[in-house]
């Protein structure tokens, strides 16, 4: 590729919460961005803006067959991940995983493309140590109902390992903890949307188990800046890198900080903790920051109230 030509970029889960705000990313960034999604969860409201915009491109298809296309990098984010989602098809959901990481890297592997993974923290599952580093091997249940997600993701990785060891694939895996901000899908039954939705509607919070277990909230922006400098480190950077936010808090710190930026007077409310739920979540970010210089920069409190004035507008009065 002429040096100034520009970086063509595929996107899949592009029209999803994260991967509209890295298309977004990567249109200010001067690349040529082809973004691929089936709308299982992703939705064209949150990529409408880009539409008109003549270096970005919008496929509609579906990651476990196989695609055919020309780009330098691949960033693969295809793949439900929210319980309530992933979990209302269970064997797709693995499928996208698993079947959509031999595709991608099969075509990265035609093409000589350099391509990414947004893997994610549940590879830890409900953790024996704490915070995680990304040497942890994970206690994860194979046969539970969170596998098909958790175990889809850590045969993804393993994939993209054994493509970068046999065929000398430039990989890039990150291992991505809880984020949060606008674009959250409203139902999508993650913590902050759910208390944040909640809140707004002056209904009850409802918090799952005793509310102590403990959860880091990275904002999104922070995350899609990890992701750049990621793909844009040196080749023998493969990861996995944990990106997420240090700062741990309690599910009940969180909806009390919730209702205290809404203003709600909603009373909260104790429901079972569903099955796997992991008790603590905290990421080890000392390889973020020595091999990538980046560590999240917005504060809860801001993150939150940005979202939340997102959330205003998407509900209306």
């Amino acid at each position: 590729m002429m040096k100034y030509a520009r970086k063509r970029v595929l996107v899949t889960g592009g029209a999803g919460f994260l991967g509209s705000h890295l298309c977004e990313r990567l249109l200010a960034d001067g690349h040529d961005v082809l973004c691929v999604d089936n709308f299982y969860t992703g939705t064209k409201d949150n990529i409408a803006h880009l539409m008109g915009n003549p270096y970005f491109e919008l496929i509609r298809h579906d990651v476990t067959f196989p695609l055919y296309l020309e780009v330098d990098e691949i960033f693969n984010l295809a793949c439900p991940a929210s319980p309530i989602h992933y979990q209302r098809d269970p064997v797709q959901t693995t499928k996208t995983s698993v079947h959509g990481a031999i595709n991608m890297l099969g075509l990265a592997k035609r093409i000589g493309a350099k391509i990414f993974q947004a893997s994610t923290s549940e590879v830890y599952g409900d953790p024996e140590v704490h915070p995680q580093p990304e040497e942890y091997r994970g206690a994860v249940n194979p046969i539970g109902p969170r596998a098909c997600y958790d175990e889809g993701k850590r045969c993804a990785e393993t994939l993209f390992f054994d493509y970068h060891r046999q065929h000398n694939l430039r990989i890039k895996v990150a291992r991505i903890f809880n984020t949060y901000g606008p674009r959250m899908h409203p139902d999508d039954g993650r913590v902050v949307s759910n208390f944040i939705v909640q809140a707004l509607e002056g209904r009850p919070i409802t918090i799952y188990g005793d509310g102590s277990q403990t959860r880091s909230f990275c904002f999104v922006s922070d995350l899609i800046e990890g992701f750049v400098r990621l793909m844009n480190s040196p080749d023998e950077i493969t990861g996995p890198i944990n990106l997420g936010n240090p700062r741990e808090m309690t599910i009940r710190q969180l909806a009390e900080a919730v209702i205290k930026l809404t203003g709600a007077k909603s009373e909260l409310i104790i429901k079972p903790l569903p099955a796997d739920d992991p008790l603590q979540r905290q990421p080890n970010i000392a390889k973020a920051r020595q091999h990538l210089g980046w560590e999240p920069t917005v504060e809860l409190e801001v993150g939150l109230q940005r979202t939340i004035d997102y959330f205003r507008t998407r509900l209306g009065p």
